[in-house]
C-alpha cells in the first residue's frame, strides 16, 4: 500500500516529537496504532467480502453450467427413450408379423403329419422286397 522507508519515519518520528513534546508522545503513538489497526482490520474485512462474493458468483456460474448440462443430458435421455420405445415398437410388429406368417401358410396348405417311425420302418422294408434282388 504505502512504502515507508525508516528514514521517512525517523523524520516523521522527530517531528512529531518537536510537535506534541516528550510527555505526550507515548499516548499519541499508542493512539496512533490504534487507529492503524483498526484501518488494517477494515481494509481486511472489505477485501474478505469482496473476494466471498467473488467466489459467491463464480460458483453461481458453475451451479448455472451444471444445470443447463443436466437440462441437455436430461433432452438427450428423453430422444433415446423415444428412439428404444419406436425400435422396440417396430420389433413387435415384426415379430408379429412372422408368427402370423406361418400360422396362414399352413391354415391354407394342410400340411400332412409326418409319418411316424414305424411307418417309416415297414415303408424302407416294403421298398426293399419290390427290388429285384439280381441287381
Amino acid at each position: 500500500m504505502f512504502d515507508f522507508g525508516f528514514w521517512e519515519l525517523f523524520l516523521i518520528m522527530v517531528v512529531a516529537l518537536l510537535v506534541v513534546g516528550p510527555e505526550r508522545l507515548p499516548g499519541l503513538a499508542r493512539q496512533v496504532g490504534l487507529w492503524i489497526g483498526k484501518a488494517k482490520r477494515f481494509v481486511n474485512g472489505v477485501r474478505s467480502d469482496i473476494e466471498r462474493e467473488i467466489r459467491a458468483e463464480e460458483l453461481k456460474q458453475i451451479l448455472n453450467q451444471q444445470q443447463n448440462e443436466i437440462e441437455e443430458l436430461k433432452g438427450m435421455l428423453a430422444e433415446t427413450h423415444s428412439q428404444v420405445r419406436a425400435e422396440l415398437e417396430h420389433a413387435d410388429d415384426l415379430v408379429k408379423s412372422v408368427q402370423d406368417q406361418p400360422n396362414s401358410q399352413m391354415e391354407s396348405d394342410n400340411p400332412k403329419p409326418l409319418p411316424s417311425k414305424q411307418e417309416l420302418s415297414s415303408a424302407t422294408s416294403q421298398h426293399d422286397a419290390k427290388q429285384p434282388s439280381g441287381s
